[in-house]
């Protein structure tokens, strides 16, 4: 994700950071070079039947592509804020989680740092995951060292962290050092964040329907393709400027929705896995009273991952 003051001024025109400039930049040179020899061809050679092409088709043709765009670019950015409201609710949901074992595991020191280092690897592991990194060498470092020979063997690391500290507190419960009310409240609190990785899951493996991106692509290709011999007869030689500015539009348009459909990726405008799961790491130990904490993630030339 891109941390940055909002531009003004000139800086508007020569930011590249975070910007879908470079992406679509060689969509928009080959548009600019094509309208250069649909111009040149129309005021040098003047070939017949050039004036008769009208830009009236061209403007119902970009209407209804900016409209199939924005609706495109709204579902794309749902799932982008979707994605940031789980890991918002997954930060919210471990310091629950923490808050619990400190209040109700005073007696049992052991097993609340137990819980809270395990949570911690549960948040590395899903970020792990969605980002098709080794999950179980994420969460390696959280995970006591009685239990890292057994850790990995399930293709579901995540998982398999909640169910260690399912079965930790379920031990507590059968020895009597654990209500079943209290229980229920670490239940509750293991429930959310199984839910939260399963919706994130749903967003990583359920994509836009193919067919609807590949029927914007191709009419965004043949809008701009075509609309420099709808612009040379009357336009002429600025026939190369509006195709260009309009072919950044619509272009941009388009890679800033594939960019925002795939919200858990490394692309400058993906959601910062890294720096959420720093959260949850220095609360969760600050909870536990381990000093000194980490520093929190940084952007590194404006870049927050």
């Amino acid at each position: 994700m891109i941390i940055r003051p909002r531009p003004h001024g000139w800086q508007l025109l020569y930011i590249l950071r975070g910007s879908i400039v470079p992406a679509v930049a060689p969509k928009v040179v080959a548009i600019l070079l094509l309208s250069i020899a649909v111009a040149a061809l129309a005021e040098l050679w003047h070939p017949p039947g050039i004036e008769r092409v009208s830009v009236a088709p061209f403007t119902l043709l970009g209407l209804v592509l900016s409209i199939f765009l924005s609706f495109r670019n709204n579902a794309c950015f749902e799932r982008w804020w979707e994605g940031r409201k789980l890991w918002g609710q997954l930060i919210y949901e471990s310091r629950s989680l923490a808050r619990l074992c400190q209040a109700l595991l005073v007696d049992d020191p052991a097993l609340r740092d137990r819980v809270c280092r395990l949570c911690i690897g549960f948040a590395h592991a899903l970020a792990a995951r969605l980002r098709g990194r080794d999950m179980a060498l994420a969460a390696l470092p959280w995970v006591p060292e009685a239990d890292r020979a057994r850790f990995g063997q399930r293709l579901n690391a995540p998982d398999q962290l909640l169910a260690m500290i399912a079965a930790d507190l379920a031990q507590a419960l059968r020895a009597g050092q654990l209500d079943s009310y209290l229980y229920t409240q670490f239940e509750t609190r293991l429930h959310a964040l199984s839910s939260i990785q399963a919706g994130c899951e749903r967003i990583l493996t359920t994509p836009l329907p193919f067919a609807y991106t590949l029927l914007l692509h191709r009419c965004a290709w043949l809008f701009c393709v075509l609309l420099p011999f709808g612009l040379a007869s009357s336009l002429g030689w600025a026939t190369p400027v509006v195709s260009a500015v309009l072919a950044y539009a619509f272009f941009g348009l388009d890679q800033l929705g594939e960019e925002m459909e795939e919200p858990f990726g490394l692309e400058s405008n993906d959601l910062p896995l890294d720096a959420m799961v720093r959260t949850v790491e220095i609360d969760l130990l600050d909870s536990l009273g381990v000093q000194p904490l980490p520093e929190p993630l940084q952007p590194r030339q404006y870049l927050l991952q």
